[in-house]
């Protein structure tokens, strides 16, 4: 007996024991917070998911029941017994289907209130014209008028026909139009209590959401401490964790998901019950006014979109319609798979970071560096929100197909993944051939970076050529008025850049440009410099390298006066040449001032949006873009933001390229340097 009590309190002594083990293992506790992490967010995930269902059921029940009283209406008017007093009946009869429900109607004609059973109608005696203060109704009458009319003259869907607004104090107000055919008469509004949200599976989801975290870490325990012991082989047991982790998440995601679907079949088994009843008490008014009004047993035009496009979810026969609810749960619930995905990947992270060693090196680097990282902190957080979220957002945004008719929708709905890239880096109709010639595809991708690497290199061959012979020239001895020479060749980059591309946009007008002014004083013809790719591309590089060549000439002129007199006068008693010193003394010793100058006039060039968009505006056709205005074009011209998205993330591609180069050039520049 005594040895079995001494066995039991031994293994009741180890429990902690392990546990104190794998706290204190960075693997351990990297899996403990990656769960806690995983679990939770996928958690949060999940209840967005349910609040968001309730809310879509509670909507289309009122947008339904909107519909069927919007048909009514419009029946009524069609038909030859049509009077105020009717569609008055009609208010009042459908108000009553419960507590606080509120119903309007609108006559566009005459800008007349028809009928109202809202309180703040009863004061005055209705059918009656609408009052100044009840503009706004009008106002939006005419809103959803024009939209049904641009979407049908557009052949599309861009602008809702149906408004949905929360009211406040838990209230919905549900504005349709109604009509006959495509004519817009005018609309209805019903306004009711929203139903309370069910509270059901809140406490179960949290009982789960702490089980599966603890009964993974409990595994991931036994594990640890069970032969082979995986403890002398750190990479074993971090592949253990990711494992461990990877199996509860999906445990956890597969219990929502399933939760999540049985609430989605709930909600469209009440939303056909519901439609059966509006259709029975839609029929029993339309026979007690004497209404031509029929429903079809195989269409069910009442359970529709903000664009009064049926959902197909629920059948005229008032049965639910298997295949389509099965594919719209399933688009669903591939949202909440694509974050359990995310929740996991974000998991893998964390526990890499703790477990391989990174979380402890980045403590004592913070700790020993506390005062430099806390000097840094408001500039760190500051790049946060103003530099990486807005990257991350744009990264994340090239991966979908939002455009100015979609931007609503979120962007889990719009995801394309790859597309966006396939379409630009994949286009190579550059040019084709036919019976006149050429015909080059201005809007292509590789045409405009043939256009933005010639721009980039003439450009800062340019600046460099005349910053080097005027600062040459600027570093002669005993040169009088040098100083006013520095102050008048440095205004071009003093004055602001925009200000200065509008003034030369001026001077390149075809008729009223002092260049071609000074053109026709010579006898000379006027020139069309915006009417040929060339001339607009010259254009630019006149601008732009007005506006380059004083940094260059500054940066090379520092360097001049760096270089020792006495190398060219050894040189010119060796018998060199003056090119020869330049060629073998001043070249060599200006090119550590001269490299990095070089690849940031590259990168300011490369990305010279002022000077393009302000002079030529690309022309002709386009054909002078360079990346950054293309991408610029698209997003607020094309108003296809996810598309310019893409094109920025590849501008910034081909400049982190660059950027690698740039490092290994000034590193060895920096070694010759040495």
């Amino acid at each position: 007996m005594n040895a079995v009590a001494d066995e039991l309190v031994a293994r009741a002594a180890a429990g902690p024991s392990r546990l104190r083990r794998a706290l204190t293992n960075p693997v351990g506790l990297g899996l403990l917070l990656a769960l806690v992490v995983t679990i939770g967010l996928t958690a949060w995930f999940h209840s967005q998911a349910e609040v968001e269902s309730q809310l879509e059921r509670e909507t289309r029940g009122l947008v339904l029941e909107a519909a069927a009283l919007a048909d009514l209406v419009a029946a009524h008017q069609q038909s030859d017994t049509a009077d105020d007093q009717g569609v008055a009946r009609i208010a009042d009869e459908w108000s009553t289907a419960g507590e606080q429900r509120y119903v309007r109607v609108l006559r566009l004609s005459g800008a007349r209130l028809l009928a109202s059973t809202f309180p703040t109608d009863a004061s005055q005696e209705l059918p009656r014209r609408l009052g100044r203060e009840e503009k706004w109704l009008f106002d939006l009458a005419q809103e959803m008028r024009a939209a049904v009319d641009t979407n049908l003259s557009e052949g599309g869907f861009r602008r809702e026909h149906v408004s949905v607004e929360p009211i406040g104090d838990g209230r919905l107000r549900i504005s349709m139009p109604y009509g006959a055919g495509d004519k817009v008469e005018g609309i209805v509004q019903l306004e009711a209590e929203r139903p309370a949200a069910a509270a059901a599976g809140g406490f179960g989801r949290a009982l789960i959401a702490i089980l599966v975290p603890a009964v993974a870490f409990f595994v991931f325990l036994l594990l640890m401490n069970s032969p082979p012991d995986p403890r002398g082989r750190p990479w074993l047991l971090w592949v253990i964790a990711l494992v461990v982790l990877a199996a509860a998440t999906g445990l956890f995601v597969r219990s929502a998901a399933a939760t999540l679907e049985s609430a989605y079949i709930r909600h469209n088994e009440a939303l056909a019950s519901l439609y059966s009843e509006v259709r029975e008490r839609a029929t029993a008014l339309a026979a007690l006014e004497s209404l031509e009004f029929t429903t079809a047993r195989d269409e069910n035009r009442w359970d529709v979109d903000r664009f009064q496009r049926p959902l197909g979810l629920v059948g005229g026969d008032g049965r639910v319609n298997v295949e389509a609810a099965r594919a719209a749960i399933a688009a669903k619930l591939g949202q909440l798979e694509r974050a359990g995905l995310g929740n996991f990947a974000l998991g893998a992270v964390l526990l890499s970071f703790v477990a391989l060693g990174y979380a402890r090196r980045l403590r004592e680097t913070v700790s020993e560096y506390r005062y430099a990282y806390l000097y840094v902190t408001p500039a760190m957080v500051g790049m946060l929100i103003l530099v990486f979220f807005p990257f991350a957002y744009g990264i994340a945004l090239s991966f979908t197909g939002q455009t100015l008719l979609n931007q609503s929708q979120p962007l889990t709905e719009l995801w394309v993944g790859f597309e966006n890239y396939i379409n630009i880096l994949g286009d190579f109709d550059v040019a084709t051939s036919t019976a006149t010639g050429w015909v080059i595809n201005y809007q292509n991708f590789y045409w405009t970076l043939f256009v933005t690497i010639c721009w980039t290199v003439s450009n800062v061959t340019v600046g460099v050529f005349f910053g080097m012979v005027l600062a040459l020239v600027l570093n002669t001895p005993n040169l009088k008025g040098k100083a006013i020479y520095r102050v008048l060749l440095i205004l071009p980059w003093a004055i602001p850049n925009y200000i200065t591309a509008l003034i030369w946009k001026g001077l390149f007008h075809p008729q009223f440009g002092a260049i071609n002014q000074a053109v026709q004083m010579f006898g000379g013809e006027p020139v069309a410099w915006f009417d040929s790719v060339f001339s607009a591309f010259m254009t630019g590089l006149v601008t732009n390298g007005w506006l380059s060549f004083p940094f260059m000439m500054v940066v090379i002129l520092g360097g001049l006066q760096s270089i020792s007199n006495d190398m060219y006068e050894a040189a010119t008693v060796e018998g060199a040449t003056r090119w020869q010193q330049f060629w073998n003394i001043t070249l060599p010793l200006l090119k550590p001032t001269l490299v990095p100058a070089v690849i940031l006039s590259v990168v300011w060039t490369f990305n010279m949006f002022n000077v393009i968009y302000l002079v030529s505006g690309g022309a002709p056709a386009g054909a002078n873009e360079i990346l950054i205005t293309k991408a610029y074009k698209i997003a607020f011209e094309e108003y296809r933001y996810a598309y310019s998205a893409a094109y920025s993330v590849v501008i910034f591609l081909i400049l982190l390229v660059y950027g690698v180069f740039q490092t290994r050039m000034t590193r060895a520049t920096e070694a010759a340097h040495a």
